[in-house]
């Protein structure tokens, strides 16, 4: 989710901001004098780490710009590191909302269209929290979806060239490996205790 589509949703973001040590001083979603100043003071501070660590292509730059600070300056590390991959590294998924987690759940289910793509529904992934993203291979501008023998290995190499300290591979899964996947390493290993301290804009990560 890009940061845009983030600001209409107005307590989702408020969560998201004090959760990320900007506090928009009330978790009420209304976007009044308290949360344009907290949200300014966040967007002044992921520009400081896109000075420091370097910008990368607009899609990235979008779902970037959507995550909690701590996962935007791993995620930046990360591209630094995959910049050197032989193949083209790109961010094409980051913050979700619940509601967003949702229809991406329903996929591939009740009649709908198309294989399931996650088994995760709404406050159940940590994209909804900011601290996940997705990525892109390209190669020659060819997306790599499967579709040549050496696209999964690719991923499966990303991850060893490119993963940080403080990350996590979807790849490691050993139940629905996910290997375009990566997301900050918790202290708190249930999703439903992330769940509600992000619920409470508290600290997760």
């Amino acid at each position: 989710m890009s940061y845009q589509l983030i600001k209409s949703e107005v307590l989702f973001r408020q969560r998201l901001l004090k959760a990320s040590g900007f506090d928009p001083n009330g978790l009420d979603g209304i976007w009044g004098p308290n949360t344009a100043a907290a949200d300014q003071a966040f967007l002044a501070a992921s520009a400081a780490l896109r000075d420091e660590l370097g910008a990368f292509d607009t899609r990235s730059e979008g779902n970037i710009l959507g995550l909690h600070i701590r996962a935007q300056y791993l995620a930046r590390e990360f591209m630094k590191r995959a910049t050197a991959f032989p193949f083209v590294a790109r961010i094409i998924s980051g913050t979700r909302t619940y509601a967003e987690q949702d229809e991406l759940y329903r996929r591939g289910r009740w009649g709908r269209a198309g294989p399931k793509v996650t088994n995760a529904k709404g406050g159940q992934s940590n994209h909804n929290f900011g601290i996940a993203w997705d990525v892109a291979l390209f190669e020659g501008g060819r997306y790599m979806n499967g579709d040549a023998t050496h696209d999964a290995q690719a991923y499966r190499d990303l991850a060893g060239h490119a993963l940080v300290d403080g990350l996590e591979w979807g790849g490691a899964w050993r139940s629905f490996p996910d290997t375009p996947h990566y997301q900050v390493a918790s202290p708190y290993n249930k999703i439903s205790e992330i769940r509600d301290r992000f619920e409470a804009g508290e600290s997760y990560v």
